[in-house]
């Protein structure tokens, strides 16, 4: 595949599932950062840090043209728009550029990320809001680190078998996490960030959820929380947290859903942090 002067590798349909994750969120990580090189311009969504950029859409682009020709009866789901309909039951979830406030302000802490995922429903046949994941992988270009793992594989960066920072209270913990200013205005989640946040040792917002997700994987980050997050935010990194030996949940407050990460003391303590503020009617 071309995508102006940059020519991405057409993959190999006999690359079992984590073969093609890895070699997909590789690709399209390469791809991105150079048609960043070249120049590049951002065009805003919902707000000034809700960007999307031409390398975003070609990213994107090649992602599904490979998973078509590769996985042609599994579904595809993606951030800029892609979704095909598979006849598998299951679903790649894929999130070309994560963080791409970063991204288009040099920064390099961003990624690709890609799931894949069963097409859980409930008994009323809705989709459910925390489906089962079979894999995840994250690139990260800049920093040369692909985060892998799943429901058959341990979890690994570049190789190496990691298996994040046990089983510790969020006390003792550095917790990563995600708000938009314009909801700290809102105390439907105002008062649940704030009650988890200050439970943590210290606190980090980077805006990269996958990133986030993989050194809580690896041990670099203690855990996460963030509410109202996507998919192709949440499953990648849910994948590869569990593969790691580390557990998740989704709660809800105030009608949002709140992703949690971490060791399963930390997920317990957050969860109870994020519950235990007033409900709004």
């Amino acid at each position: 595949m071309t995508t102006g002067r940059h020519t991405a590798t057409e993959l190999d349909p006999s690359l079992d599932d984590y073969q093609l994750a890895s070699a997909l969120v590789r690709e399209a990580g390469q791809l991105a950062l150079l048609m960043r090189m070249g120049g590049l311009q951002g065009e805003r969504k919902t707000s000034v840090s809700d960007v999307v950029t031409a390398a975003d859409r070609a990213a994107e682009a090649y992602v599904l043209e490979q998973l078509r020709r590769c996985r042609p009866d599994d579904g595809i789901l993606g951030e800029e728009g892609a979704s095909v309909a598979g006849t598998s039951g299951r679903t790649w979830v894929i999130d070309p550029v994560d963080g791409t406030y970063n991204f288009l302000h040099g920064s390099t802490y961003w990624c690709s990320a890609i799931a894949l995922k069963r097409n859980d429903s409930d008994h009323g046949g809705n989709a459910v809001a925390d489906p089962s994941v079979i894999l995840g992988a994250i690139y990260q270009p800049e920093t040369d680190k692909l985060w892998l793992g799943g429901e058959e594989r341990a979890a690994t960066v570049n190789g190496e078998a990691i298996s994040g920072s046990g089983d510790t209270s969020v006390s003792q913990l550095c917790a990563a996490t995600y708000i938009h200013p314009t909801w700290l205005a809102d105390p439907r989640t105002a008062m649940p960030w704030h009650a988890a946040a200050i439970t943590a040792a210290s606190l980090r917002m980077f805006g990269s959820g996958s990133c986030d997700l993989g050194r809580v994987a690896d041990g670099e980050l203690g855990c996460w929380f963030q509410h109202s997050c996507p998919e192709w935010d949440w499953l990648p990194g849910k994948a590869i947290v569990r593969a790691a030996g580390g557990d998740t949940a989704v709660v809800q407050v105030n009608g949002l859903n709140w992703f949690v990460a971490g060791g399963s003391t930390a997920v317990n303590e957050l969860s109870a942090a994020l519950t235990s503020v007033p409900q709004f009617a």
